[in-house]
C-alpha cells in the first residue's frame, strides 16, 4: 500500500478533503522523523513503536578490492509492532 492509497482510504472513511488528509499524513510522518532524529522514540499504543537503534562499529569487507573496512557505529530508525498488531497479522494474513 502506498501513501496515496492510504490517503484515499482515509478520505473514503472520513469524508474529509483529499488535500487536507494528505497534509495530515505528511505532518504525521514528518513528526515521527523529527522525533527520531532528535533521539526520541515514538510509541503508538496498539500499533507499535518507532525507535532509534544503535549499531555497533564492525569490520566489513570490500570484496572488489579484497580489503577490510571499518564501519563506524551509527543509529538507524526501526519499527517494532505491538503484540496485538502482530497477532492480528498472524491470524488474518494468508501467505502463498
Amino acid at each position: 500500500m502506498t501513501k496515496a492509497e492510504i490517503v484515499s482510504e482515509i478520505v473514503q472513511e472520513t469524508g474529509l478533503e483529499r488535500a487536507e488528509v494528505l497534509r495530515l499524513v505528511e505532518v504525521f510522518m514528518t513528526t515521527i522523523k523529527s522525533s527520531l532524529s532528535k533521539g526520541k522514540n515514538v510509541y503508538l499504543r496498539g500499533f507499535g513503536s518507532f525507535v532509534v537503534k544503535e549499531r555497533a562499529q564492525k569490520t566489513g569487507r570490500n570484496i572488489s578490492k579484497n580489503t577490510s573496512i571499518i564501519i563506524p557505529a551509527h543509529n538507524i530508525p526501526a519499527f517494532k509492532p505491538a503484540k496485538t498488531f502482530v497477532e492480528d497479522v498472524k491470524t488474518n494474513v494468508k501467505v502463498n
